[in-house]
């Protein structure tokens, strides 16, 4: 998705030569192209048998998305489950969390 994102359009070899060495297969990608196109993630052009891949998502809503799905199925829909999550295991500052908590409330309070 990122390539595409930053290619606008490309063909699977398009794609490829965006990619770190060492590159997957051409049928590795177009597999992959084809999966996020039938979850609706990206549309094509047809010119004959191949196809120029294009987002339908922006970033924004492909991340808002996908943390929201992590959100309800992960952390159960929980804000206290995922903060919990993160001060248990990646050692979170929790004078940090609070920070940000009255960052926050600040803001809402305009």
């Amino acid at each position: 998705m990122k390539i595409l994102w930053k290619l606008k359009k490309g063909f699977v070899k398009e794609i490829i030569a965006e990619m770190n060495e060492p590159r997957p297969p051409y049928t590795s990608v177009s597999t992959i192209v084809r999966k996020l196109q039938e979850r609706g993630l990206i549309g094509y052009d047809a010119f004959g048998k191949t196809h120029r891949y294009y987002p339908i998502l922006t970033e924004e809503e492909y991340t808002s998305q996908s943390f929201s799905k992590l959100f309800k199925e992960y952390f159960k829909g929980s804000y206290k489950n995922m903060v919990s999550h993160f001060i248990t295991n990646h050692d979170a500052n929790i004078e940090e969390l609070e920070d940000i908590l009255e960052e926050m409330k600040k803001n809402q309070q305009k």
